[in-house]
């Protein structure tokens, strides 16, 4: 007896692995911008602020946040779970919060650090990793759904 699925495309836990790929990045990011408000794991908590370069507080003492900048990853977190319910969603989330991590990458590493157009209060680390993970997610969101439109033929 076999538990493999008939369906010709990944499929995990009754999820594509588009939906599944989708879903790991909300729940990462919700859980990121969790742990950025928990004192211990963000050094230098207390001088956490709303928004702007004046914000020197350290996620995992690698990542500068900022209060706005945690609420960012909780609402892209949130969507992403939220769109993950089905493929096309998963893709869109993917390609859309994907593009728009290298947006804020190459927004962060113009503007530099202590400008004060830094609203969002990110470091070279910061925007370094941002636009890796944009990158992995449109590779992810497109590689995971490229069967979607197979599919329609």
């Amino acid at each position: 007896m076999t538990t493999a699925s008939p369906h010709a495309h990944g499929v995990h836990f009754g999820r594509a692995d588009v939906q599944n790929a989708g879903m790991g990045v909300g729940i990462v990011a919700l859980v990121v911008g969790v742990l950025a408000f928990i004192p211990g794991i963000t050094a230098r908590y207390g001088e956490l602020m709303f928004l702007g370069p004046d914000s020197h507080a350290m996620l995992f003492g690698l990542f500068q946040v900022s209060i706005l900048l945690n609420i960012v990853q909780l609402v892209i977190g949130g969507t992403g779970w939220a769109m993950s319910r089905n493929e096309m969603g998963a893709r869109r989330f993917l390609m859309g919060a994907g593009a728009l991590y290298i947006i804020l990458s190459i927004y962060g590493l113009s503007v530099g650090v202590d400008s004060a157009a830094n609203f969002l209060s990110l470091n070279m680390t910061d925007s370094w990793t941002l636009l890796v993970v944009g990158v992995l997610m449109i590779a992810a969101g497109w590689m995971f759904s490229r069967h979607l439109a197979e599919d329609r033929k």
